[in-house]
This record gives C-alpha cells, structure tokens and sequence, in this order.
C-alpha cells in the first residue's frame, strides 16, 4: 500500500507530519503514526487515513521554544483541528493510544461536531489522580522492577550518549508494556534516530505529563462526547490502569469497553485476533459482539 507524506504548517509555525493512505470517502486520523502506522494500515480499505504526529513527536518538528510547547496536551487538540482543516474533511474518525488517548476525548469535548467515531486505545485514566484497587490498577513485581532498572540507568546518564540512554531505556520500558515477557521484543515504539524521540522525557515531565493531569474533565464536559466510543483496554495494564477504562465508559454517553483479558498497554500486539477485528467492525459501524456497556469498576 502506498503512501503519501508531507507535513502541515499549523497557526504557530509548527510543522507536523502526516502519512496518507487509502481512499475512502470516510477519514480516520491516527495519532502518533510514526509507531502506529504499520499495525494499523490495515484500516484503509474503504476509508482514508492520516497518520499523524503530534507536536514535538515522531517526525514532525523537533521543538525547543517554551512558547510552542507550554500548553501540552492542548496544543495536540488544536493540531487535530488544523490537520482535519488541512485535509477540508467534516467529520473525522479518531485512533488513538496511550496519553493521546485521552488527547481525543479531549479534541471531542471542544469539536464534538467534528468527530464521527473514537478508538481510544489503553488511554490514561480520565482523572490523573485517581487510584484504584490493585486488581484495576496494573501495579506488580514487574512495574517495580522496573522503576529499580530505571533509577539505575538514570544514574549511569552521564557516561551514555542519548542515542544508547534512549535504547537502553527502551529496553526495559517494553517489558512493562506487555503481560507476557516473550512479547516485549514485538514492541519496537522507540525511533531512538530522531531528535523528538531522544527528547521525550524532557518533554513528556516538563509539559506534557503536568497538562494532562491539569486536564480532568467533568461529567459536564464528557456529556458532550456523544458519539460512538470504543475504549480498548487490557485487563493487565500497568501504565494506564485498567480501572481507567471501565471509569471512561461508565462517564461518556455512548461509549463501550472492549477488554482484552490478560495483556497489558498493546492489546492489538499482544492477542490481534481479539482486537484488530473488532476494532474495524466499529470503524465501519458495528458495535462488536465484545465490547460491553459498564455500570461499576
């Protein structure tokens, strides 16, 4: 399948780049396709799709100015805008992963009139500073490894050069993202080759993480998310706590949940065959036999 690349300028000067597969009259946009853009290509059977990098990600502009940057979170709402204005489309289709996960529901609630349907993918918690049981929160023997391995690379920074921090860093970060540990090797989001990417912490814990926990919309706000939302999400999820999806189901109007027992924060990577499938069944319209309504955590 070909695709098309560019980049488009939004208000600021900012440059974000796209992908562009498929034809179809509907559109989805996919949020930080630079690691997306293989797994869920797929989709563009009858559809459009844009993959799109967020600000200060994948391949679009390495930022520095604090100008640019300070709003996190709500600089990639605007930029969903600026892109569905750059490619004059209506209504749009929206995937997406991880924090932008939540960037979507946030993007619905300010253009609800632009949004057709949403993917939301193991998304972090609607209220940051929720906590839940332990059953719904992810936490175990090796998230805590893991912040031990983390805290003795972050010693050794100084002597690395950010090209091998990064992939070292990477190295553990997969195996907290997967529930079974012969998977980890499948998860390859890291694109320790560009400089937005070697980056990311600073700006992940200088902007984006403090807009995002700054961001927790009330009932009021998602009662304006009327459209269709499939939220995706394993049951073993230890960087968005499972709990968090079955809280956004129970608070969007129109929204059900999708859980895939026994992976962790790459559902689609972990058992495709309860993802994928369904996942293109709602996109064209199908609620999926799996994905359920939620009335309690």
């Amino acid at each position: 399948m070909i695709a098309t690349e560019g980049y488009i300028t939004v208000e600021d000067g900012v440059r974000l780049f796209f992908q562009k597969v498929g034809i179809g009259l509907s559109t989805l946009i996919v949020l930080n396709g630079f690691y997306l853009f293989d797994d869920f290509k797929y989709l563009a059977e009858g559809r459009t799709i844009i993959f799109l990098d967020l600000r200060n990600r994948g391949r679009s502009n390495h930022i520095t100015a604090n100008s640019k940057l300070s709003r996190g979170v709500l600089n990639d709402v605007d930029d969903i805008e600026a892109a569905r204005r750059h490619f004059d489309v209506n209504q749009v289709d929206l995937l997406a992963h991880s924090y932008a996960g939540k960037t979507v529901i946030l993007y619905a609630m300010k253009y609800h009139a632009h949004v057709n349907r949403i993917v939301q993918i193991s998304a972090m918690k609607p209220d940051e500073s929720t906590q839940y049981p332990v059953h719904l929160s992810g936490v175990d023997a090796t998230l805590q490894e893991f912040f031990d391995r983390a805290t003795e690379l972050q010693q050794q920074r100084q002597s690395l050069d950010a090209g091998e921090f990064c992939r070292k860093f990477w190295s553990l970060l997969r195996v907290i993202y997967v529930a079974n540990p012969a998977d980890a090797e499948k998860i390859r989001w890291d694109s320790c080759d560009l400089p937005t990417e070697l980056s990311l912490m600073t700006y992940w814990l200088q902007y984006l993480l403090p807009s995002i926990q700054n961001a927790s919309p009330t009932a009021k706000d998602l009662a304006a998310v009327k459209m269709p939302v499939l939220v995706v999400h394993g049951t073993k999820d230890r960087s968005s706590p499972y709990g968090g999806a079955r809280e956004w189901v129970m608070a969007l109007p129109n929204a059900r949940l999708l859980a895939v027992e026994n992976v962790a924060h790459a559902p689609w990577i972990e058992a495709p065959e309860r993802v994928l499938g369904p996942i293109q069944s709602f996109l064209d319209g199908i609620w999926p036999d799996s994905a359920q309504r939620v009335e309690s955590l």
